[in-house]
């Protein structure tokens, strides 16, 4: 397994250049807060499980990381949406 696998995938680590959108959307966007508040979860528990720290099968794995991928869509979506608006 690579490092790099094993890190996490936090929205603000992955989009830096849209942390204004974020947070602004987080203050103002229950449903974008509630989305990006599940996402953290299933990432956190994704990295628990590639570190060894939880114990699951193969099949669980790749049915959340498929969750994180989801939802990583939606929220991306949702803030170009909002940073277009902007502009």
């Amino acid at each position: 397994m690579s490092l790099n696998s094993l890190e996490k995938h936090d929205l603000l680590h992955e989009l830096p250049e849209s942390k204004e959108a974020i947070h602004t959307l987080k203050m103002n966007n229950n449903h974008f807060a509630r989305l990006f508040e599940e996402y953290h979860e299933v990432d956190h528990e994704i990295h628990r499980i590639e570190t060894g720290a939880e114990n699951t099968s193969d099949e669980y794995l790749e049915t959340k990381k498929k969750e994180r991928l989801s939802l990583k869509d939606q929220l991306f979506a949702m803030i170009k949406e909002h940073e277009s608006a902007l502009s």
